[in-house]
């Protein structure tokens, strides 16, 4: 029981932790430089590891990639990370992640996340809106081990895909529905 009361301890602090530097927003975003080896060294681990998310990546228009997601709960929950737009081996923007919750959740964990931007329509829509709520707009399929191992670049037809990769922690299961992901501006 003892053990139990503190983890649910740890989760209340560490959502009200997560929560307090989800509202700071870009006033305490990461460098660009760390955002920049950040994104890419979690690109190619999700390649190595999903051959599937490579060849949807080589089709792709633009790929959103949010290397460290950090998420806690306790009753009410969130979740925040940074990222960034890449577009043709390029970076055109910076992007943060943002998700609250509310149910039954309790613990921590982290996870990274690309969502594959397939056509014209989809990228427009992340560069023209003022936060893109995924569920909301493009439609996003979020592809799990099952359905990466049927999918191939001639079957795709939805807007976005996205990959959810190096999950760890003391929560069960990860949604990427109902994250905000907006524009913010990172440090030097």
């Amino acid at each position: 029981m003892k053990n139990i009361r503190n983890t649910i301890l740890a989760a209340s602090l560490a959502a009200t932790a997560l929560l307090s530097f989800a509202s700071i927003g870009s006033a305490s975003a990461a460098t660009k430089e760390d955002l920049d080896k950040d994104s890419q060294h979690a690109l190619e681990m999700l390649y190595k590891s999903n051959p599937a998310a490579e060849a949807i990546g080589k089709k792709a228009k633009a790929i959103l990639i949010f290397p460290d997601i950090v998420k806690a709960g306790l009753v009410f929950g969130g979740a925040y990370g940074e990222g960034e737009l890449i577009q043709g081996g390029t970076v055109e923007g910076y992007f943060n992640s943002v998700t609250a919750s509310w149910g039954l959740q309790a613990g921590a964990q982290s996870y990274g996340y690309a969502v594959f931007l397939m056509n014209a329509k989809a990228l427009k829509y992340v560069h023209e809106t003022k936060g893109w709520e995924i569920g909301v707009g493009p439609t996003v399929v979020v592809v799990d081990e099952g359905m990466a191992r049927n999918l191939s670049t001639s079957t795709l037809k939805d807007d976005a895909y996205a990959f959810i990769f190096n999950q760890q922690g003391l929560m069960a299961g990860v949604s990427i529905e109902g994250s905000k992901i907006s524009k913010i501006k990172t440090g030097k």
